[in-house]
C-alpha cells in the first residue's frame, strides 16, 4: 500500500463512497437521516475542515467527521474500512482531527460509542478517551 493521506472530504464526490463505508462498517456506525445528502452538504457548511477522509491510491480507506459549536467538540463516523484496520488509519484520521480541533480552541470533546462495540471503546480508551460513568445519552428528533 503506498502512502495513506488525509484530507477534507470532498461533496458530493467523496459522498457514494463514505456512505458505503460507513454502512458496512458494522454495528458501530448507525445510519440515520442526518447522514443523507441534504444533511451532509449543511455539516459542511459548518466544519468543511472536521470532515476527514484517508485516502491511498486514490482509495477511501476511513473517514472521521468533527464537530465544534465554539464549545465542546463531538466526534462522528470514525470508520476505516475492514480489510486496512489496525493500520494505525484510525489513529492518523483522529489525530488530524484532535489537532484541528484543537487549533479551533476546543478544550473538550464527546463521542459516542454503542454498547457492543467493545474494541471501538478500547482504541478510544488507549488514546486518552475517559468512559463518563455518570451520563445518560438522551436523542430526540426534531422532526
Amino acid at each position: 500500500m503506498t502512502e495513506v493521506r488525509i484530507r477534507e472530504f470532498h461533496y458530493p464526490e467523496d459522498y457514494p463512497a463514505a456512505r458505503l463505508l460507513w454502512e458496512n462498517s458494522g454495528p458501530g456506525i448507525q445510519l440515520r437521516r442526518s447522514d443523507d445528502p441534504v444533511e451532509i452538504q449543511k455539516k459542511l457548511q459548518r466544519d468543511p475542515d472536521l470532515f476527514l477522509v484517508a485516502e491511498a491510491d486514490g482509495k477511501m480507506l476511513g473517514t472521521v467527521v468533527g464537530g465544534f459549536d465554539g464549545r465542546r467538540g463531538m466526534v462522528y463516523h470514525l470508520a476505516v474500512t475492514e480489510f486496512y484496520r489496525k493500520q494505525g488509519i484510525g489513529e492518523c484520521l483522529m489525530d488530524e482531527l484532535e489537532r484541528r480541533l484543537k487549533a479551533k480552541g476546543c478544550i473538550r470533546c464527546y463521542l459516542l460509542v454503542t454498547v457492543e462495540n467493545e474494541s471501538t471503546m478500547r482504541f478510544y480508551e488507549k488514546r486518552g478517551w475517559a468512559h463518563m460513568k455518570n451520563v445518560t445519552t438522551y436523542g430526540k428528533d426534531l422532526e
